[in-house]
């Protein structure tokens, strides 16, 4: 049976007081939601990109649900979870090298984590053919991939449901219930298994998208 450990509206600036975010970006609240944009210019490349973090910890076996709803392409929208030090340290350890929201500092960085990668529409290849990926770090690796059934921002007349499981070695991902994909970790070809850890959302510039209602439940 699960259990509500954290609920998060995303609706006003006091909601995310005390989160984390590396790289520059502009965050706002507007009609009881978050809406998240580079304040970079896309031209910058990875330098435009950012990663803003939640404050809390979270144990092993979670449940992650959120709304989400892009309002501009092209780009590219992340979960990170299950983030730690490469040792153990909390992400935020001064030991640990500073991130600034460029991809390789998260993937062949200080730190391990699972990522999922949804409403990918920033290469040519993403935009014709939708897929969303789920990497684990260290290490660039693609683990899982399935559809994704967000169409493009023309289409998108409402928020998606997404939903996001890791119960010991399994991972699955979900849009509006619709599973995408589902992974089991033997905790040996792409490294340790990964347990507790941090969450963040992600963003590829020049995107824009909004989220509310992030929940998190004990499993």
């Amino acid at each position: 049976m699960s259990r509500l450990i954290y609920e998060n509206p995303l609706a006003s600036e006091k909601d995310v007081e005390g989160w984390t975010l590396e790289g520059q970006a502009k965050v706002s609240f507007e009609d009881g939601c978050m809406r998240m944009e580079n304040a970079m210019s896309a031209e910058n490349g990875q330098k435009a990109n950012y990663v803003f973090w939640c404050d809390r910890e979270f144990p092993d076996n979670i449940e992650i649900t959120w709304e989400f709803k892009p309002i501009r392409e092209p780009g590219l929208a992340i979960m990170f979870f299950a983030a730690k030090g490469i040792n153990g340290e909390d992400i935020f350890d001064e030991k640990l090298q500073k991130r600034t929201g460029e991809y390789p500092l998260y993937h062949h960085g200080d730190i391990n984590a699972f990522h999922v990668s949804y409403f990918r529409r920033k290469e040519p290849d993403e935009r014709q053919f939708h897929t969303c990926n789920l990497r684990k770090s260290y290490g660039f690796n693609l683990v899982a991939q399935g559809a994704d059934p967000i169409p493009d921002v023309s289409d998108c007349v409402d928020f998606y449901r997404m939903k996001l499981i890791k119960k010991t070695n399994r991972v699955e991902f979900y849009v509006n219930d619709l599973m995408s994909f589902a992974y089991d970790d033997d905790g040996e070809t792409f490294g340790k298994p990964l347990k507790e850890g941090k969450i963040g959302l992600r963003q590829l510039a020049p995107m824009a998208a909004v989220y509310k209602n992030l929940k998190v439940y004990a499993l």
